[in-house]
């Protein structure tokens, strides 16, 4: 009989745990909805004001939300917070840290938008976004020599993009390399046929 009643305690604590589970779960995912609701009505306030209330500071999830919320609401210290703590949760997130350089770009943080890449070219060399970013950052910046390495690592990956195409030309016409930049113009042409930045490059070139 004892054996029994344990079996049964046992049972319903089970029961009520699981329970428990399941109602936070409903909670979490009402939470969401609503927050997505609030943002698709440019209510940023109520979006994150909803996700507060469940807030977790070890839900990666949250966090990432929380991060694009405030980014959204113009709160750019708190977005930067948010999308910190989220990589600190999952320490190989790429979206972590692409939410990240929203703020940190808005703010002028550049440096730290290098290091941003930087952190996640390590964790994936191959990524084309980053790469392509990392070059327009170091184009931008007219380090033309920095800007080929991630522009001619976007074109080796996608060798018909007419955006990799067209940024590592007009950086090889910056750094006087006139035959690769006509080379790699006419190739973006064959992407967009009339594109007027292409033609502008093939006149800059006699």
């Amino acid at each position: 009989m004892d054996i029994l009643k344990k079996l049964t305690f046992i049972v319903l604590v089970l029961l009520i745990g699981g329970n428990g589970i399941s109602q936070n779960q409903s909670e979490l995912v009402s939470a969401f909805a609503e927050s997505y609701k609030a943002e698709s009505d440019g209510d940023y306030s109520k979006a994150t004001d909803v996700l507060k209330k469940v807030f977790n500071k070890d839900s990666y999830e949250i966090n990432l939300r929380l991060g694009w919320l405030s980014y959204k609401a113009g709160l750019l210290d708190d977005a930067e917070s948010y999308y910190r703590r989220a990589s600190q949760l999952m320490p190989y997130s790429l979206e972590a840290r692409f939410g990240l350089v929203f703020p940190l770009s808005s703010m002028g943080q550049w440096d730290q938008v290098i290091q941003v890449y930087e952190e996640i070219l390590e964790i994936d060399p191959q990524n084309s976004v980053a790469n392509y970013r990392f070059g327009l950052v170091y184009y931008g910046r007219e380090e033309y020599s920095k800007a080929e390495k991630y522009f001619s690592k976007v074109v080796n990956l996608y060798p018909f993009d007419y955006d990799g195409l067209h940024l590592l030309a007009w950086t090889k016409l910056r750094l006087g390399k006139t035959q690769d930049a006509k080379a790699l113009y006419n190739k973006a042409l064959l992407n967009r046929p009339k594109d007027a930045s292409s033609l502008e490059g093939l006149s800059l070139i006699k």
